[in-house]
């Protein structure tokens, strides 16, 4: 009865709603995911009763139409039917439930405390890809087993026995080191696809994933090497230990790691993890930024191999191949932003947030929800560990761990004794400070010595655009959106107003509409306006800019960093994307600029955040 052609003929003859005479029957409780806010009751007629079941969607007919709309089955009970008549379930639109007993109780406490519609919050926590009616087509990847004997002469065990490889097969298990299609590794190797299904058939090949049909998947990342250190810190062992001791009685507890930077915080995530997936259970990780998630990902594969990713960047089919991995517990490691909390790990045994302070794991847009709240309830709900890490804790993180409720252990030093480096503050009150620019006299002495020592420089500017707002200097009438009546910023090129706020674009007038005055000024500073100021005092120096502008292509992230990873970038210009725990050795000097503007943000944590 999967088929929606047999279920629509079954009840062709039957009306939108049944009255049952022995007024006994099954009821499928149903929400939907919009336009409704409170749950519904529909009848299961006979030939559905065991495919009605929560976490399943469902069609139901719904308004005087009857016109059918797909919704979430939350609860199925038998008993007696109400007096009045119950309209019938139509079809069951999945193969097997979406959402276990966990995720539905959960969305439904998202709804009351967070104040959405549990339709809405349903919704948000299933991907795209995974939610599509139609499943898009998958090409597998296929990667190395590491059975083949490489020593000597190459060969393969298999029936009957070791043989040697043919220079083909050979060709082919060196091309598939990283994940790769079929029809990738017969061109990679110059081999046919008959030599892959050979090996994929012997064992020497397994599946890796999949990638949407016609969708090149990702290009082959340089590994990261993080070796695993011979021994941690005894400061890096406590908190180990603390993390290690709840898991082990199997309840959960909240432990924040409060170490200053490159005090070994990932180390002890990597070796709590790894102590994780020793138990047989599965691990998810959450960073603040999709800039962050490529860094942890390298970190993590170098030292587990096959890791999940799951954030925004991904399409719908790559998310549906994740989300499936990680609900078959064929993947031990979940790594991704915000919306990863989510992951089905059916096995799962730890949570991690690296930069739990950041405001990124705050969902802005409806349904809006906290990531760290949501870990923490899952955590007390399948008795597994949170674990909370940053060198800055959040000021209700403070609290909660003197209060007692939370415990905090303390990473104070960098590991091998190095020092942090000197914070020098540059008033620009000063006469000798001041510059016509964004760059003092001081900061671009600095960036000067850092280039000829053969470093590398951050620029972090909290501000997108070019600059902060157009004035007229005669008046003083300044463009603003007619929405919201914020001040627009002025993006270059094209002379575009864009409203932060609402994101409304215009195109800015060269005249001043208030009194046709020509004496238009640009205020403030953004990264757009920043990055020409550094071209011009640099000349010949790599610049690269990352904001929201220029980050919106697939992938842009990963190329820009591991472009100023491989030091084909020398100056990196960018907003808060760039200030986010990552780590590049090279780097000699980080400048802030125009630090205490984020001070004056309309914001109650502006302090706290600055």
């Amino acid at each position: 009865m999967s088929k929606h052609t047999s279920q629509r003929e079954l009840f062709e003859s039957q009306p939108a709603w049944v009255e049952d005479d022995a007024r006994r029957g099954t009821i499928a409780t149903v929400v939907l995911p919009d336009g409704v806010d409170k749950p519904l009751d529909y009848l299961v007629p006979e030939p559905l009763a065991g495919a009605v079941e929560p976490g399943r969607r469902v069609r139901v007919p719904l308004g005087r139409g009857n016109r059918e709309r797909i919704a979430y089955c939350v609860a199925v009970r038998s008993g007696e039917l109400p007096h009045q008549p119950l309209k019938v379930v139509a079809g069951v639109e999945d193969d097997a439930p979406l959402l276990s007993r966990r995720m539905l109780d959960l969305t439904k406490w998202m709804s009351d405390r967070w104040l959405a519609r549990w339709g809405e919050v349903l919704e948000a926590v299933l991907p795209s890809g995974v939610r599509a009616s139609r499943r898009p087509r998958l090409t597998p990847l296929f990667e190395a087993t590491g059975a083949a004997g490489m020593t000597g002469e190459p060969s393969m065990t298999g029936s009957p026995g070791a043989r040697k490889l043919t220079p083909a097969q050979a060709a082919v298990l060196a091309a598939a080191s990283e994940p790769r299609s079929a029809d990738d590794l017969a061109k990679a190797s110059g081999a046919s696809r008959a030599v892959v299904s050979r090996l994929v058939k012997i064992g020497l090949l397994r599946e890796a994933g999949a990638v949407e049909k016609g969708v090149a998947g990702p290009a082959p990342r340089k590994p990261i090497s993080h070796d695993r250190p011979d021994k941690l810190s005894p400061a890096q062992s406590q908190a180990l230990q603390t993390i290690l001791a709840p898991m082990q009685a199997g309840r959960h507890e909240t432990i924040v790691l409060f170490g200053v930077t490159g005090s070994g915080k990932t180390e002890v995530y990597l070796q709590a993890v790894e102590e994780t997936l020793a138990a047989g259970k599965q691990a998810i990780v959450l960073v603040p930024e999709i800039s962050l998630t490529p860094q942890t990902c390298d970190r993590f594969r170098a030292r587990f191999g096959s890791v999940a990713v799951l954030h925004s960047h991904l399409t719908p089919a790559e998310r549906h191949d994740q989300w499936r991995q990680i609900a078959a517990g064929r993947v031990g490691v979940v790594v991704g932003a915000r919306s990863a909390i989510f992951a089905p790990t059916p096995r799962l045994g730890l949570i991690v947030i690296d930069e739990e302070h950041e405001s990124s794991f705050k969902q802005a847009t409806a349904p809006r929800y906290h990531a760290r709240d949501v870990a923490e309830w899952i955590a007390r709900a399948e008795g597994v560990p949170l674990v909370l890490g940053s060198a800055t804790p959040s000021l209700e993180t403070f609290h909660r761990c003197l209060e007692g409720e939370w415990k905090m252990c303390r990473l104070a030093d960098r590991v091998g004794g190095s020092q942090l480096p000197p914070v020098i503050n540059v008033d620009l009150r000063d006469p000798k400070s001041r510059s016509r620019g964004a760059i003092s006299p001081r900061l671009a002495a600095g960036i000067k010595w850092a280039l000829d020592s053969g470093g590398q420089v951050m620029l972090l500017l909290n501000r997108r655009g070019f600059a902060t707002h157009v004035q007229c200097r005669a008046c003083g009438h300044t463009a603003r959106c007619p929405q919201c009546d914020l001040a627009l910023t002025l993006h270059q090129p094209g002379n575009r107003g864009i409203c932060h706020g609402c994101g409304l674009v215009t195109r800015l007038p060269a005249d001043c509409p208030g009194c046709s005055a020509q004496h238009l000024v640009h205020r403030g500073t953004g990264t757009q306006r920043l990055e020409e100021e550094v071209r011009g005092l640099f000349p010949g120096v790599r610049v690269a800019r990352m904001d929201t502008d220029t980050m919106r292509s697939r992938g842009s992230h990963e190329r820009t960093l591991d472009a100023f990873r491989s030091r084909e970038i020398d100056i990196l210009v960018g907003t808060q994307m760039i200030a986010k725990g990552l780590d590049f050795p090279s780097v000699m000097l980080v400048g802030v600029v125009h630090a205490d503007a984020a001070l004056h943000l309309a914001d109650f944590r502006a302090a706290e955040r600055t």
